[in-house]
C-alpha cells in the first residue's frame, strides 16, 4: 500500500466534520501497540507483515527492549469511507482524519493517560479476552467517565480463547458475555457515585433554600407593616403554597438519568472483538451485513439479534427467543453464525493433528468466501501466513475499527459543545471568563478572527536531529558534503592523535574512541569544537504537544502561556503570564514531525517555541483578559510522584550539566519534580521504580550527558486526616476512637496514643503565632547549649534573635503576612493560648491544662498540631 503523503493529512485538517481525536487505553500488555501497528499499516507508513511486531510508536530503545509502551504518542492517519446519505442513495467516498494517540498501560506511567485523554474527544478500550478487567482497565475507564469521552470497548486477543484455553465457540460466548458484564459493572460503580453525589448536591439546595425562605418569612413578620421599600423581596426561586415552601428552579423529586447510554453492548454495535497480532477485528453489523439476504433478514434486525438469546430455527430460518425454544437444544446466533466461523478458520489453518491446517477446509472456506490465496503463501503451508491472509481479506481490523471510530465517536465539533462547559465550569475563575472566548470554544469557532485558546499537555523532548528543518530530504549526501565531512573527522583524529602524543600515552584507545566518533550517519554532529572541548553532539528541543480548541494558530503568531495558578479573576497577578511568539507547528507522525504553517481548531499539534514559557502543561490563549485556564491541577488528575533519589554527578565538574539535564528532565516528563534541599542534595520524584530507571537513562545519555549516580530510592509514608467519625474503631472496644496502643518487643513499656482534633479557633491561634513558637524552640534551645557549655547566661533583658528563611519572627496578619509589632511574649502566648481553649464549648474538661503540659508543635515545629504528654511523671517532656 503508498504511503499516504502529508499533504493530504494536512488538507483534511480543515475538514472539522471528518477529523476524529482519539486515544487507546487499556491495562499493560493488553494489545495496544500492536492494534495501532495495525492502523498504521493501513497508511503504508509499515508492511502489513510487521503490524503487531515492530511496534512503530515505541520509538524508545527501552520501550522496544521491555516490550512496554512508556510514552504516550500521535499519529494522524488517512481513512476513507463509501457512505450513503440515504438508503437509495449512490456511495460516496468520504475521507477522514485519524489523529490517534497510543498512551501507557503500566501504573508508572498513569499521568500519560491523563495527558492523551484531555487531547481526545473519545476512546477506544482494550480488553484481553482472557484476563479480563484489570487494575489499570479500571483506572483507564474511570478517566474516560471524568473526562466525558465516549468509549469503544475492543475486546483483543480472541485468539488466545482458540490457541491457549482451548474453548469451544459456546463455552467462549458464555466468557464473553461474562466479560462484557465486568467492564459494565465498573461503569455503573461510576455512574452510580456521580448519581450520590448529584443527589446530595440536590438535597443541600433544597435545604438551603428552605432555610432561606423560613429566615425571610421570620423577617417580614418582625418589620410588622414597615415600608414595602424596605422589606426584602421574595426570591424568584421559590414560591409558597398551603404545603409549605416549593422551589422553582429546584425540583421537588430527584430528576433521575438515564444511563443506558453508559453501558457496552454488541448489539448497538460499540463492542468490537479482535486479534491485533492476528489482523482481525468484527463487530455483529458486519456479520449483519453478510447474513442479510442469504437469511432474508433485514440488516437492522439481524443487529439486534445476533448478540443475546435469540436462536435461528434451521427449517423456517425463523429468529426464536428463549421463551419459545420449547426444549430444542439450540445454539444461539452469535455462536452458530458468528463464532463457529472464526473457530473454522483457525482449524483450516493451525488445526489439525500436526498443527499445519486442514487443506479440504481451507479450500472450501476460500471458496464460501472468494478468497483468493497467492501461491506461494499455499506453497509454504505456513500456518501463520495463511491465517493472516484470510482473515485480513475477510475480517480486517482496520475496516472494523476505524468504521466504528468515525460511525460512533464524535467529531470535534459535537465533542466541544458537550465537554467545554463542563471543562471550563471547573476551571479556576469559571464566571469572570469572556463570553466571547467561552463561545468560541462551544461552537467550534476556528476564524482567524477567532480567539484562539489551546491546551499543552506536555513538552516532548526531540532530538535536533529529528526536526523537519534539519533532516535530509534527498536522502544520500552530496559530493561536497562528504569531502567536507571527511575533513572534519580527519581533524578530529590528528587533534586525538596529538593530545595522546603529548601525554606520552599514545595507546590505540584514544585513536579507537576518535574513529568511533567517525560514523558517516553523525553528519555535522561532531562531538568536539575548535578548542577541544566536548559538546553536546544532538541538543534537545522541547515541543509543546497540545489540543486546539479554537480559532487558528499560525507560525509567527504572539500568544499568552498561561501558568497552571493562572485565573482570569486576577489576570495579571504573579507569576505574569508570558507572551511568546510560535516559532514552528508540526504534524505528529509518531517517530517523525512533518512542518506546518497553520492549524485549525479540533486538530492535535506539535507547537515549538515553548521551551522556557511552559514547565510541564499550560493554556495558550490569544487574550490575557478573560481567558480559561485548562491546566489547573484541579481539572487534571495526575498520581503524584512518591519515588524520591538524591543525584550527584560522577565528576564533580559536571554539577551544573547535571542540574541543566534536571531541570529539562522535569519540563519535559509531567510526573517528575526536582527539589534542592537546604542541605545541598538534588532530588527528584518520580511515580515508580521503572518511572525512575527511565528518567535515569534519560538524564544520563539525553539531557544531562554525563556519569550521574543515584541514592537508593525512598517511598516517603506520609500522615493523612480523617474526620473523628471516620476514624476506625480501636480493637479494644474499652478504648475511645482514635486510640493507638503500641507495645515494645519486650513487653515492658507500652505506649497509648489518642488523636482528636484540635478547636478551629486554636488553629486559627497558632497559624497566626507561627512566629511565637519558633521563638519558644529557639530559646529552648539556647538554654541547653548554655548548660552544656557550663557558661551563665547574663539576664539582660534582651531577647535571643532568631532567624528562620530570612525573615525576623513575628505575628501575622491575616493574610499570612508577618509582622513584628505583633510579637507576643511568652507568658502573653500561653495566656491566649489558653484563652483560645476555653472558648471551647462543652469540652472545657478535656482542655484542661493542657497548655503546660504541651510538648511540641507540628509540623516542623511550627504548624497547628499539638503532642500533649498524658503522662503522670512528664515522660515526653523529659525525652
Amino acid at each position: 500500500m503508498p504511503v499516504v503523503p502529508p499533504e493530504k493529512l494536512v488538507k483534511l485538517q480543515h475538514a472539522a466534520d471528518g477529523v476524529r481525536n482519539i486515544c487507546i487505553l487499556a491495562h499493560v500488555d493488553h494489545g495496544k501497540t500492536s492494534l495501532t501497528d495495525a492502523l498504521i499499516a493501513t497508511n503504508g507508513i509499515i508492511s502489513p507483515k510487521l503490524a503487531g511486531k515492530i511496534r512503530y510508536l515505541d520509538s524508545r530503545p527501552d520501550e522496544q527492549l521491555r516490550g512496554i509502551t512508556m510514552e504516550s504518542s500521535a499519529i494522524s492517519l488517512y481513512f476513507s469511507l463509501l457512505r450513503r446519505n440515504a438508503p437509495d442513495a449512490t456511495p460516496e467516498q468520504k475521507e477522514y482524519l485519524i489523529n490517534l494517540i497510543d498512551s501507557p498501560g503500566h501504573i508508572d506511567f498513569s499521568s500519560e493517560v491523563s495527558i492523551a485523554s484531555r487531547l481526545c474527544d473519545g476512546a477506544v478500550v482494550l480488553v484481553d479476552a482472557v484476563e479480563g478487567v484489570c487494575s489499570q482497565t479500571v483506572t483507564v475507564l474511570r478517566q474516560t467517565w471524568v473526562e466525558k469521552l465516549k468509549p469503544l470497548l475492543v475486546i483483543n486477543k480472541m485468539d488466545r480463547l482458540i490457541t491457549e484455553l482451548k474453548m469451544s465457540p459456546g463455552e467462549a460466548y458464555t466468557h464473553l458475555g461474562r466479560l462484557i458484564e465486568q467492564v459494565n459493572a465498573v461503569m455503573g460503580s461510576f455512574f452510580q457515585g456521580e448519581r450520590m453525589e448529584d443527589d446530595l448536591r440536590w438535597r443541600e439546595r433544597v435545604e438551603e433554600r428552605v432555610r432561606a425562605a423560613k429566615a425571610q418569612t421570620e423577617a417580614q413578620d418582625t418589620t410588622n407593616g414597615a415600608d414595602s421599600a424596605r422589606q426584602p423581596k421574595q426570591s424568584s426561586e421559590i414560591r409558597q403554597d398551603e404545603d409549605g415552601v416549593v422551589m422553582s428552579s429546584t425540583p421537588a423529586e430527584y430528576e433521575e438519568k438515564d444511563d443506558e447510554d453508559i453501558y457496552f453492548a454488541p448489539e448497538n454495535n460499540n463492542v468490537i472483538f479482535s486479534s491485533a497480532i492476528d489482523g482481525w477485528a468484527f463487530t455483529p453489523r458486519q456479520f449483519a451485513g453478510l447474513y442479510e439476504k442469504k437469511l432474508g433478514i433485514k440488516r437492522s434486525v439481524l443487529e439486534k439479534v445476533l448478540w443475546g438469546d435469540f436462536y435461528l430455527e434451521p427449517k423456517t430460518k425463523r429468529v426464536l427467543g428463549s421463551k419459545h425454544l420449547k426444549g430444542r437444544h439450540l445454539k444461539p446466533m452469535f455462536v452458530q453464525l458468528v463464532l463457529e466461523n472464526i473457530w473454522a478458520v483457525y482449524e483450516a489453518t493451525m488445526g489439525g493433528n500436526n498443527g499445519k491446517g486442514d487443506p479440504i477446509l481451507l479450500e472450501k472456506i476460500t471458496k464460501s468466501l472468494s478468497i483468493t490465496i497467492l501461491p506461494h503463501i499455499l506453497r509454504s503451508r505456513d500456518p501463520r501466513a495463511l491465517l493472516t491472509t484470510v482473515f485480513q481479506s475477510w475480517l480486517p481490523l482496520s475496516t472494523a475499527l476505524l468504521v466504528s471510530v468515525i460511525e460512533h465517536l464524535p467529531s470535534p465539533p459535537v465533542a466541544q459543545a458537550s465537554r467545554v462547559p463542563a471543562l471550563l465550569d471547573a476551571s479556576p475563575g469559571a464566571t469572570s471568563i469572556d463570553e466571547k472566548v467561552r463561545t468560541a470554544m462551544t461552537r467550534f469557532q476556528k476564524n482567524e478572527q477567532d480567539p484562539v485558546v489551546a491546551y499543552v499537555s506536555k513538552m516532548v523532548s526531540v532530538p535536533e536531529s529529528e526536526l523537519p528543518q534539519h533532516k535530509r530530504r534527498g536522502g544520500a549526501m552530496t559530493a561536497e558534503e562528504a569531502q567536507e565531512l571527511g575533513r572534519k573527522k580527519r581533524a578530529e583524529i590528528a587533534r586525538a592523535q596529538a593530545a595522546s602524543a603529548e601525554t606520552d600515552s599514545a595507546d590505540l584507545n584514544s585513536t579507537t574512541d576518535a574513529l568511533g566518533r567517525t560514523a558517516i550517519g553523525e553528519a555535522g554532529a561532531s562531538g568536539i569544537d575548535s578548542s577541544g572541548e566536548e559538546q553536546p553532539s544532538d541538543p534537545e528541543h522541547l515541543i509543546g504537544f497540545a489540543r486546539l480548541y479554537s480559532g487558528t494558530l499560525t507560525v509567527g503568531d504572539a500568544i499568552y502561556v498561561l501558568p497552571p495558578k493562572y485565573t482570569p479573576a486576577n489576570p495579571h497577578a504573579p507569576p505574569q503570564p508570558k507572551r511568546v511568539t510560535i516559532t514552528a507547528l508540526y504534524l505528529l507522525m509518531g517517530r517523525s514531525l512533518e512542518p506546518l504553517t497553520t492549524v485549525p481548531a479540533g486538530n492535535v499539534v506539535g507547537i515549538g517555541g515553548l521551551a522556557g514559557a511552559v514547565m510541564k502543561s499550560a493554556t495558550l490563549c490569544s487574550t490575557l483578559e478573560g481567558a480559561p485556564n485548562l491546566s489547573s491541577s484541579a481539572s487534571i488528575s495526575t498520581n503524584a510522584p512518591i519515588v524520591r533519589v538524591a543525584l550527584e554527578p560522577v565528576f564533580p565538574a559536571d554539577l551544573d550539566k547535571m542540574v541543566a539535564g534536571i531541570k529539562m528532565l522535569e519540563q519535559a516528563d509531567p510526573a517528575v519534580l526536582y527539589e534542592q534541599l537546604e542541605s545541598g542534595e538534588h532530588v527528584i520524584l518520580t511515580a515508580g521504580e521503572l518511572h525512575l530507571e527511565r528518567c535515569l537513562k534519560d538524564l544520563r545519555e539525553r539531557f544531562a550527558r554525563c556519569e550521574i549516580q543515584a541514592s537508593e530510592a525512598i517511598v516517603p509514608y506520609r500522615e493523612g486526616i480523617v474526620r473523628q467519625e471516620e476514624m476506625n474503631p480501636p480493637k479494644d472496644p474499652n478504648l475511645p476512637r482514635g486510640t493507638v496502643v503500641g507495645v515494645t518487643t519486650s513487653r515492658q513499656v507500652t505506649v497509648r496514643v489518642r488523636t482528636r482534633p484540635l478547636p478551629a479557633a486554636v488553629t486559627e491561634f497558632l497559624v497566626k503565632n507561627s512566629g511565637a513558637v519558633k521563638r519558644l524552640y529557639s530559646e529552648r534551645k539556647a538554654e541547653e547549649e548554655s548548660k552544656r557549655s557550663n557558661t551563665t547566661v547574663e539576664e539582660d533583658g534582651q531577647e535571643h534573635e532568631v532567624e528562620h528563611d530570612g525573615v525576623d519572627v513575628g505575628g501575622a496578619d491575616d493574610n499570612g503576612v508577618l509582622d513584628t509589632s505583633k510579637i507576643v511574649s511568652m507568658a502573653d502566648f500561653k495566656k491566649q493560648l489558653a484563652a483560645a481553649f476555653a472558648e471551647v464549648k462543652g469540652e472545657k474538661e478535656v482542655w484542661a491544662n493542657v497548655v503546660e503540659n504541651t510538648t511540641a508543635f507540628g509540623p516542623r515545629r511550627t504548624g497547628p498540631n499539638m503532642l500533649i504528654d498524658a503522662t503522670k511523671g512528664g515522660i515526653c517532656g523529659k525525652l
